[in-house]
Order: C-alpha cells, then sequence, then structure tokens
C-alpha cells in the first residue's frame, strides 16, 4: 500500500540512502533518493490512508457513494471488512470499490466472502487461490480478520489457541494470557480469572521469574487445563439470524455489575421484527484495584464503561433511531445518577458528569442481580 503512494518532490531529500551503482557491489557507492512511501518511516501509514481517502473522496460522484463510503468508514489500514444483506449488493460493491481504488492506483484484490455465489463472481485475482480451492468440493477456509479467527463455512468467529510450554512463573502466566487476542471481551469471563491470578502475584511481590507458590499454582493449572476447549467457542459472526427479515426497530441494553474481584459490562443488541432476537456485542471485564474501593463505587467505575463502550458502539455500527437503555443492580449509582441536587466528592462527581454528557437519566433502570447478565463479568467464569 505505502509503495502506491509517491513522495512530493521537496520531502524525497528526507528519505535518501546509499547504495552501490547499479547493484553491483564492485562500484562505487552512490546516494540514492526514494521516490515512494516505505515501510518503516513514521509518515508512510497516515499519508498511504491520507491518499486512500482522498481517492474514495475525488471519485465519489463519478463511481457511486456506496464505493466511497465503504472506502472511508469500512477499511483498516489495508483491510476492508464490509456486510451487505444481499450477494447481488456485494459483487456490486466488489466492482466499484475495486474502480474507486484503482483511480488511486490502489489495486483491491485477496478477496474472500462467506458466499460462494460472490466468489464465483469475483475476478480471479480478487479471489485468488480461495477461488480455485474451495468453489468445488471444498469447505470454505479459516481465516485471520484483523486478528479475530474468521470460520468463512459456518461464518463464525473463534478464538485460535497456540499452547507452548511456558514456566510456571508471573512471566510464563502473562506470556500466555497475551497470547489471547479477544477484542471484543467474548470469552472475557474467563480471562477475569486469571487476571485476578497475575493481581495477586503482584500482591505478594512475586517477581517475574520466581516460582509460583503452590496455592496459586493449582489455580493457574486449573484455568490452563480449561484453556484448550476455547477452541470450541464459536460465536456467529452476524447480529441478525439468517431470514429474520427487514429490522423494524433496534435497541441497545448494555449491564454492569461489580463485586470484590471484579468489575465489568456487556453490552447486546436486540433487533426487532415481529418476533425478537438478541445477542451479545461487546463486553469488558476488569478485576478491582489493589487499593480498597466501596462496592457502590465500583459499580459506578462499571457504569462508567459501559457508557464508553455504548459511544465505541454508536460509532461503529450503522444503526440510526436506536434506543439504548443501561441496567445496573445498584440503587446507589441509579440515585447518583438522577440527583440534581447534592454535591459529591470529587471521584463520584467526576465519574456522574462522564455519565451525563453521554446519557440522560431515563436512559438508566433498575435490574435485579439474579436477572443482571454482567454478573458474569464480574465474577468470572469457566469456559
Amino acid at each position: 500500500m505505502h509503495h502506491q503512494v509517491h513522495v512530493s518532490p521537496e520531502h524525497k531529500d528526507l528519505l535518501c540512502f546509499f547504495w552501490w551503482k547499479n547493484g553491483d557491489l564492485d562500484k562505487e557507492v552512490i546516494e540514492y533518493r526514494i521516490a515512494v512511501h516505505l515501510f518503516g518511516a513514521t509518515s508512510s501509514s497516515s499519508v498511504a490512508i491520507f491518499t486512500l481517502m482522498k481517492t474514495a473522496d475525488d471519485n465519489e460522484l463519478e463511481l457511486g457513494s456506496d464505493a466511497a463510503k465503504f472506502v472511508k468508514n469500512d477499511f483498516y489500514v489495508d483491510d476492508g471488512l464490509k456486510s451487505v444483506p444481499t450477494a447481488a449488493e456485494a459483487i456490486q460493491l466488489i466492482n466499484s470499490s475495486k474502480a474507486t481504488c484503482m483511480k488511486g492506483g490502489f489495486k483491491l484484490h485477496k478477496f474472500l466472502s462467506n458466499s460462494k455465489e460472490v466468489l464465483a463472481a469475483s475476478p480471479e485475482e480478487m479471489a485468488g487461490c480461495i477461488k480455485s480451492l474451495y468453489l468445488g468440493k471444498h469447505s470454505l477456509p479459516i481465516e485471520r480478520t484483523l486478528g479475530v479467527e474468521w470460520c468463512v463455512e459456518s461464518d463464525s468467529l473463534q478464538l485460535r489457541m497456540n499452547l507452548s510450554s511456558k514456566p510456571v512463573t508471573r512471566r510464563g502466566i502473562l506470556s500466555t494470557v497475551s497470547s489471547i487476542f479477544d477484542p471484543i471481551g467474548l470469552v472475557s469471563p474467563f480471562i477475569l480469572n486469571v487476571k485476578r491470578i497475575l493481581q495477586d502475584l503482584c500482591k505478594d511481590s512475586v517477581s517475574l521469574d520466581d516460582a509460583v507458590p503452590e496455592n496459586m499454582k493449582s489455580r493457574w493449572e486449573q484455568w490452563r487445563n480449561e484453556l484448550h476447549l476455547l477452541k470450541q467457542v464459536k460465536i456467529p459472526r452476524c447480529y441478525k439470524p439468517e431470514a429474520f427479515g427487514e429490522i423494524k426497530a433496534v435497541d441497545f441494553h448494555h449491564f454492569s455489575d461489580a463485586s470484590q474481584e471484579g468489575y465489568g459490562q456487556c453490552s447486546y443488541i436486540r433487533l426487532i421484527n415481529g418476533q425478537m432476537h438478541c445477542t451479545l456485542v461487546m463486553a469488558k471485564s476488569r478485576v478491582a484495584p489493589l487499593k480498597a474501593i466501596t462496592i457502590p463505587r465500583l459499580e459506578l467505575a462499571t457504569a462508567v464503561v459501559s457508557v464508553r463502550v455504548h459511544t465505541v458502539l454508536r460509532r461503529q455500527l450503522n444503526y440510526h433511531d436506536d434506543k439504548e437503555v443501561f441496567w445496573t443492580d445498584s440503587k446507589v449509582v441509579l440515585g447518583y445518577i438522577c440527583n440534581d441536587t447534592k454535591k459529591f466528592h470529587v471521584y463520584v462527581a467526576n465519574r456522574v458528569q462522564q455519565i451525563r454528557d453521554e446519557t440522560s437519566p431515563a436512559h438508566w433502570k433498575y435490574a435485579e442481580t439474579e436477572n443482571n447478565s454482567a454478573d458474569y463479568a464480574s465474577c468470572g467464569m469457566p469456559v
């Protein structure tokens, strides 16, 4: 991607290097200037992304707004991810997006879809070996998409586990945990359990390479023995079930909860079309801070996390006129949020202000503890 963007003539002197004339090691070393942006320069990524966005803007009228919106809103550097209702729309979007990118000198390729109809209609250079290998008898592959494993055949998300032997030290545990990439928190209640182990090791001042005490070791081994079961966890990629029909209304429901061990939240989307369908969208789990803090304050901190997640989802998901509801099992937190007269201490006042900036008290409701699904996010659970 970087090499498709030329460097401005006045900036070429900043990208100089020495090399042998015509690549002959027996000849003298001369100075060259790089004419295109290169890997390693701090500016390359931002310049290339700006050029891609400018390409979409310049060609929006000629090649259509759908392709321009796709390039501007659904690309992460050089990876584009998009979901559309029908195969015909996907094929049209592929062709228009390819033409749009080519206007700026970017060749869109290495394409993959969960629809064999779309793959069959895609240009050969875009579908590549996938087209020739899988359109016949074979199942579609498992691909890594921005760090998450996507089983194309079943159209589901899953986690790839590469278990390797690590010493039972704080460093070894941290290395294993860091190898689990779960950006939207689909298995965060399970990860919370090992975060508690790491926190306890820090609290006991166990150094990075010291052997873990026996009581911690048994907890770690129990957690690690469950780790391979994550391979069996599959989450449907699409929020909407197949043949659900046209969506009439969309609700977001955000649950938050806190305990002595941790605090967390989970966000669900509810699609309404005569019938209703709910699915998990995003979750977060965090260990409670080492410094003692009251449960009501932890509950308030969790409510702030829910609001931040809601802000992210509103920005990223293309739903309009959606309704949001925030649920908590803490009446103290509801009292904080609904209060308009009493002055609070700085800790409470700051967090209430953050909540009120993004939501109104009418959005907040009480949920009984047994009906609060964020209890899993705050207490943890096995696979």
